[in-house]
C-alpha cells in the first residue's frame, strides 16, 4: 500500500476583456496508482501585470502570448480610472 498525494494544474481559462487568466489546481490522494476519495480544487487568477515567476512554466508561456502590452496598458488604465472615481 503506498500512499501517493498528486497536485496537478488541471485546467487553465481565459476570461474577460483583459484576459484575466484562471488557474485550477487539483490535489488527490492514490494508493498504488489508484485515486481514493474526491479531488480538491483550488483557484487563483492572473491578471495583466501580475509576478508569474512563481507559476508552471506552461502558465508563464501562455501569459506571454495573451498578456500583450496593449492588453496590459489598457488594465492599467482602466485601474487607474476605478481609484479616480
Amino acid at each position: 500500500m503506498a500512499l501517493t498525494k498528486i497536485e496537478k494544474l488541471d485546467k487553465v481559462e481565459i476570461v474577460g476583456d483583459f484576459k484575466h487568466i484562471q488557474c485550477r489546481h487539483a490535489t488527490w490522494v492514490e494508493d498504488d496508482g489508484v485515486a481514493i476519495g474526491g479531488k480538491q480544487f483550488h483557484r487563483h487568477v492572473i491578471a495583466p501585470n501580475d509576478d508569474v515567476s512563481s507559476e508552471p512554466q506552461e502558465v508563464q508561456d501562455l501569459v506571454a502570448v495573451v498578456h500583450t502590452q496593449e492588453i496590459k496598458d489598457a488594465y492599467t488604465a482602466h485601474l487607474a480610472a476605478k481609484e479616480n472615481n
